[in-house]
């Protein structure tokens, strides 16, 4: 290879992590503005803050929504999976998309359900059931993933030394759910965290709703920093605890032998009740949702439809800022996924890290950042698109960078470099080795972002431009009037939207097979 191509291959990747790192510092900047305006404050006015009665009930409320939430999703999704994967219920590739299906209905969507079916529903209780139905696929897919290729090995032999069934699915099984399951539970629980919609709806305030309140109502935003930094706090607990649970044992077998699949144990009398048990959770996770929205579509219909062009207008805006979003956060995760598969090393997984905590901020940390940064050093951009874009890249793009790297596995090194080898430079090595390779994990990767960009709320309500209504905001709207038939088209076109990623889900776990 000549010194010119030395010196450009050098260059290339000086480049590649410029970009990279100017990705991390742009995902970073939410959590280092939101900690210095909550501690720009004298140090006795933030303990006192802090000290509030208030404080302590929006934090107890919190708390309590994660623990009973997180446990009942991981027991029941543990449960639904072993059922559907381990057992002789009837139709089971059925069950696993029905008990997918939750995935394609927002969570608030199926609040809005809950409280128009139910009147009065409200509290700790309406919340923990609404978010436990909503959330639970994020337990059941991965934990259902590993019970279908579970090695049945560990298990006979476990059997062979004098353990009962259960004993050994205990000592053998479980702990090779673990790793799924607690992965499962932070989902779950950073998910709560930054829930806003259901709760506003259920009438039970959290730190979240706090921060939304009171940057509605002209408070300080300085106080809303301040929240803002509790569920920083949170969010890092959490992800600490899911390492403390999740554990360093080894849970992979590896050695000689032919991977056997674990059988369906009988149920005998067991069966019919435990498929009533999965009929009655997909009833209550989409049937009421699904139900309910159809009713208040077809009054909506019957009424002349009233409000169409609004509708159009909001979803219009939503397709062209989700569309938006996704090639931004494609193009924003592609130095750092190429840096982390070509160059692997402490500083590109710090990179990664960054992008990954940032994600893990709720929407409204992230807003709120947002509107800090515009208001003080880029006021042209204040209640932009460009900003909404840009925040929603931030809280997205390690679902781009994971689906990235995916791809850059199928594209190795020694291709590019025959490629260089015969003659191609940089840029023609790329366009014609690497993208068509990366292209169809980019398009899955930029699916993901277009859906939770379509339905995000909490940032487009802080964000939004003037003027501009997506579907979320639109059906937040109709749904604080309580006008329950204006909300029904925005809930269903975003159920329409939201579908895909159920497929995409569905295929990424295996279930589809």
């Amino acid at each position: 290879m000549s010194a010119s191509s030395d010196l450009r291959a050098t260059a290339g990747r000086a480049t590649v992590s410029t970009a990279a790192l100017a990705v991390a510092a742009i995902s970073l900047a939410p959590l280092l503005v939101v900690a210095s305006r909550a501690f720009g404050a004298p140090w006795h006015e933030v303990t006192a803050y802090f000290l509030r009665p208030r404080m302590g009930e929006l934090v107890g409320h919190t708390l309590a929504l994660v623990g009973v939430t997180v446990p009942a999703t991981v027991v029941l999704g543990i449960g639904c999976a072993w059922l559907v994967e381990r057992t002789d219920v009837p139709a089971p590739s059925l069950w696993r998309i029905l008990l997918t299906a939750p995935l394609a209905v927002p969570a608030f969507v199926s609040s809005y359900a809950w409280t128009s079916a139910v009147p009065g529903m409200e509290g700790l209780g309406g919340a923990a059931l609404v978010t436990t139905l909503a959330y639970l696929p994020f337990v059941l897919l991965p934990v259902a993933a590993v019970l279908r290729d579970l090695d049945l090995a560990d298990e006979e032999v476990a059997r062979s030394l004098g353990l009962g069934p259960r004993a050994a699915v205990l000592r053998t099984v479980l702990p090779r759910l673990r790793p799924a399951a607690s992965g499962g539970a932070l989902l779950v629980a950073l998910h709560l965290l930054a829930e806003f919609g259901v709760l506003e709806m259920m009438r039970y305030p959290t730190v979240t709703t706090a921060i939304l309140t009171q940057y509605s109502m002209g408070f300080s935003n300085d106080e809303g920093a301040m929240l803002a930094m509790v569920l920083v706090v949170m969010c890092l607990a959490l992800l600490g605890l899911e390492m403390l649970l999740r554990g360093r044992a080894r849970t992979a077998r590896l050695g000689r032998g032919v991977h056997q699949r674990a059988g369906r144990s009988a149920l005998g009398p067991w069966r019919w009740p435990a498929t009533a048990l999965l009929a009655v959770v997909v009833l209550l996770a989409v049937a009421v949702p699904l139900g309910q929205v159809g009713r208040w579509l077809v009054r909506w219909v019957d009424r002349g439809a009233p409000g169409a062009a609004e509708l159009l207008a909001a979803a219009g805006s939503t397709l062209l800022l989700a569309a938006a979003a996704a090639v931004v956060a494609i193009l924003a995760a592609l130095p750092g996924a190429w840096r982390l598969d070509r160059h692997r090393n402490v500083g590109t997984i710090a990179m990664e890290r960054v992008t990954y905590l940032a994600s893990a901020l709720p929407g409204v940390v992230v807003g709120l950042a947002m509107v800090t940064i515009a208001v003080r050093w880029l006021p042209a951009l204040y209640q932009s698109a460009g900003m909404l874009v840009v925040a929603y890249s931030v809280l997205f793009v390690p679902r781009a960078m994971v689906t990235l790297r995916s791809g850059l596995a199928a594209a190795p090194p020694e291709l590019s470099e025959a490629a260089r080898a015969l003659g191609s430079d940089g840029f023609d090595t790329f366009r014609r080795v690497v993208a068509p390779l990366v292209l169809p994990s980019a398009l899955t990767g930029a699916a993901l972002v277009f859906i939770a960009a379509s339905t995000e709320l909490t940032a487009t309500l802080l964000l939004a431009p003037t003027g501009t209504e997506t579907l979320a905001t639109g059906f937040w709207e109709a749904t604080s009037e309580i006008d329950y038939v204006a909300a029904a088209p925005y809930a269903a076109l975003m159920i329409v939207l939201s579908a895909p990623v159920t497929l995409l889900m569905l295929r990424q776990s295996g279930a589809s097979r």
